[in-house]
């Protein structure tokens, strides 16, 4: 068991906007990969597979947190703020929903060993 966080935030376009929207979340992807606790911060578009027939958001981020304060401290950078505002808030924006969600590895009340 870890304290990592596992976030996934998925992207819906306006219509005709998956490119651009692809793109800009792609240029994100630098910045945010020498943030202090990222492991891995990878946008993926989603594509067909008979073997994966499930409904999704087309654009969805993985993202691997070393662990909350790491998460919580990329969610308040001025970049990540300012996208939110632009793209996914502002009637302007090429986002017409999202959802972000976080996840851990550990079960409910794990007992984790203390370091002292």
């Amino acid at each position: 068991m870890s304290s990592k966080i596992y976030c996934i935030a998925l992207f819906k376009p306006k219509p005709g906007k998956l490119n651009e929207l692809f793109k800009v979340l792609q240029a994100l992807e630098p910045n945010t990969q020498r943030e202090d606790g990222c492991i891995q911060y990878l946008v993926t578009r989603h594509i067909e597979n008979p073997f994966a027939t499930g409904s999704s958001f087309p654009i969805a981020f993985q993202e691997i947190w070393r662990d909350r304060a790491s998460f919580e401290a990329h969610c308040q950078r001025k970049e990540i703020s300012e996208f939110f505002e632009a793209q996914c808030v502002a009637e302007t924006g090429l986002v017409e929903d999202y959802n972000v969600c976080v996840y851990s590895d550990e079960p409910e009340g794990y007992d984790a060993p203390v370091f002292a």
